[in-house]
C-alpha cells in the first residue's frame, strides 16, 4: 500500500516532517536540558569558590600568602562539607597541588582551567573535559591574588558529570521512546484512516473503469455518510445518467435509421418502377413521391449537421435585424396544406403589432417550423393547433398550442434533451426540440413548454426585441448578434 500512491504520499510528507519536527525537538531540548543541568553544577561550583574566598577573607584580614596554604588546608579537611560530591585543590603560586579533599596525592592531570584562571581579567577558568582516566569533570579554577595583585594561590574544585549524563541520557532516552510510540501512534492511525480512504477510492476506481467498458449497470456500494459516500453517488448517478444516455443514443440510431430508411424505400421503389415504365399518371405520381421523399430526407440530414453543429459550436448565425411576424407566417402558410389534409384545424392568430428582433431568418424560420410540425405530428385528426403572438416586457413571445396527447409528467423534463424521445411511437429523430431550444438560446431567449398529458401541449418561444436587447448587453447574444447590435450602437452615437 506504500509503494506509490497516496499512502505514499502520506507516509512521505506527514511521517516525515513528524520525525524530522521530533528529532529537532528532541535535540533542542536534550541541548538544553544538558545547558541547564551543566549551568546548574557551574553556579554551586561558583557558590563554594566564593565561600572559600570569603573564609580566607575574614581569617586573615585579606588574601595574605603566608597564611593561604594553613588556611586552605584547614578549610578542607574541617570545614568542607561535600568531599563526597566534589573535590578541591589548594595550588601554590606555581601551580602545584598543596591539598586536595580526597586525600591522595592527585595523578598529573591536565588542567586548562587554571591556565585560563591566571589569564583571565576575574581570575575565573572553566573547563569541561576528560580525565586521564577517561571520567569526564568539570573543573573551575579561581586565582587567589593580595591587595597588590600578586598571585597568593589558586582553588581548583573538580565535580564529575558522569552521573549527570546519566541522568541527560536517561532523559533522552525517554524522549526518544516517547517520540517513537507518537510516531507508531500516528502510522497506525494513520494507516487506518488511509485504508477507510483507499478501499473505497480502489472499489470506486474499479465501477469506474467498468463503466469506461461500458457496463452502466454497476454500482458503486455507499459504506458512510460522508464525502466518499457522495462520490460513491455521484458516480452511481453518473452511470444511471451515461446509461440513459447510451439507452437514449440507441434509440436515436434506431430512430434516425428508420427515418432515412423510409424515405430511401420510397425512392428506390419509384424508381425501379419508372426505370421500368410507366404511363403518365404513374410517373407523376411517382416523381411526386420523390421529390417529397427527397425533401423529408435532406430535412432530416440538414436537422442532423445542424445538431453536430451546435454540439461542437460551429453554429453560425446571419444576423439581421429582422420583422419576426414574416417568419412566423410563412412557417404556418407552409402547414396549412398539410393540416387541412391530416383533417386537423390549424389556427393562426395573427398580430400585426410586434417590435422587429436581432437573428438569422432561416434559424427562426427553422425553429417555427419544428415546433409546429410537433403539434401537428402529436395532434390527432379533429384536433386543433393555435399559434399567436404577442408583446410583454421587452420580449416577442410566439405560442404554439394543440390538443393532442399531451407529454407524461415524467417525460417533460428530459423533452429538450439530445436524443430523447416521450414516443417512440411517433416518427422523429429525437433532436428536434434540442436544436430549437440551442438556436432559441443564442438568440438570446428561451423555449418553454408545459404540457399535461391527454390534454396538451403548450410552447412558447420568447425572444428579446431589438430595443430590449440593445439596452441588455448582458444577454447571452451568440456573438454574430452581439456584433450587430455593437456596430449599431456605435453608429447611432456617430
Amino acid at each position: 500500500m506504500f509503494v506509490k500512491g497516496i499512502a505514499r504520499r502520506w507516509f512521505v510528507n506527514t511521517i516525515g516532517i513528524v520525525f524530522v519536527i521530533l528529532v529537532i525537538f528532541i535535540a533542542s531540548l536534550s541541548i538544553t536540558v544538558q545547558s541547564s543541568v551543566y549551568s546548574g553544577i557551574e553556579t554551586s561550583i561558583t557558590g563554594r569558590v566564593d565561600e572559600l574566598l570569603n573564609w580566607l577573607s575574614v581569617s586573615s584580614g585579606g588574601y595574605v600568602t603566608s597564611e593561604f596554604n594553613a588556611i586552605t588546608r584547614d578549610y578542607i579537611e574541617n570545614y568542607f562539607q561535600d568531599k563526597d560530591k566534589m573535590e578541591i585543590m589548594a595550588l601554590s603560586r606555581t601551580g602545584q597541588v598543596l591539598i586536595t579533599s580526597t586525600g591522595f596525592e592527585p595523578d598529573q592531570q591536565p588542567m586548562p582551567d587554571y591556565d585560563l584562571a591566571l589569564q583571565s581579567e576575574d581570575g575565573t577558568g572553566n573547563w569541561i573535559g576528560q580525565l586521564n582516566t577517561g571520567e569526564k569533570v568539570m573543573a573551575i579554577t579561581r586565582a587567589v591574588r593580595d591587595e597588590d595583585g600578586a598571585l597568593v594561590g589558586s582553588i581548583r574544585y573538580v565535580v564529575s558529570l558522569e552521573r549527570a549524563d546519566q541522568q541527560m541520557a536517561f532523559v533522552v532516552i525517554i524522549l526518544v521512546l516517547a517520540g517513537l510510540f507518537i510516531l507508531l501512534l500516528l502510522t497506525f492511525s494513520g494507516v487506518y484512516f488511509i485504508r477507510s480512504i483507499l478501499v473505497p477510492v480502489k472499489r470506486i476506481s474499479a465501477s469506474a473503469k467498468q463503466i469506461a467498458q461500458g457496463d452502466f449497470d454497476v454500482r458503486v456500494e455507499k459504506s458512510k455518510d460522508d464525502e466518499l459516500g457522495q462520490l460513491c453517488d455521484a458516480v452511481n448517478d453518473m452511470a444511471g445518467e451515461l446509461g440513459a444516455a447510451e439507452r437514449m443514443k440507441n434509440d436515436f440510431i434506431s430512430s434516425v435509421s428508420h427515418e432515412l430508411r423510409t424515405p430511401l424505400t420510397a425512392i428506390k421503389g419509384w424508381a425501379e418502377t419508372l426505370r421500368l415504365g410507366a404511363d403518365q399518371e404513374t410517373a407523376e405520381k411517382g416523381m411526386t413521391v420523390i421529390i417529397r421523399e427527397s425533401a423529408r430526407l435532406s430535412g432530416l440530414v440538414e436537422e442532423l449537421l445542424d445538431f453536430s453543429r451546435l454540439q461542437s459550436g460551429r453554429m453560425r448565425l446571419s444576423a439581421a435585424r429582422l420583422d419576426i411576424l414574416a417568419e412566423l407566417d410563412e412557417a404556418v402558410y407552409l402547414f396549412t396544406d398539410r393540416a387541412r389534409t391530416e383533417r386537423k384545424e390549424l389556427t393562426y392568430e395573427e398580430n400585426t403589432s410586434l417590435s422587429p428582433v436581432y437573428g438569422d431568418r432561416d434559424r427562426l424560420r427553422q425553429v417555427f417550423v419544428n415546433i409546429i410540425d410537433n403539434a401537428l405530428k402529436y395532434t390527432q385528426a379533429g384536433g386543433v393547433i393555435t399559434v399567436s403572438s404577442r408583446e410583454a416586457m421587452g420580449y416577442v413571445e410566439v405560442t404554439v398550442s394543440d390538443t393532442g396527447c399531451g407529454i407524461p409528467a415524467q417525460h417533460l423534463p428530459n423533452v429538450k434533451k439530445k436524443f430523447y424521445k416521450a414516443n417512440q411511437l411517433v416518427r422523429g429523430s429525437g433532436i428536434g426540440l434540442a436544436v430549437a431550444d440551442e438556436i432559441v438560446s443564442l438568440h438570446g431567449g428561451t423555449l418553454g413548454i408545459e404540457s399535461q398529458e391527454g390534454v396538451g401541449t403548450v410552447v412558447t418561444i420568447r425572444l428579446p426585441n431589438c430595443a430590449w436587447a440593445q439596452a441588455h448587453p448582458d444577454l447571452p447574444l451568440s456573438p454574430e448578434i452581439q456584433k450587430l447590435i455593437q456596430e449599431r450602437n456605435q453608429n447611432a452615437h456617430e
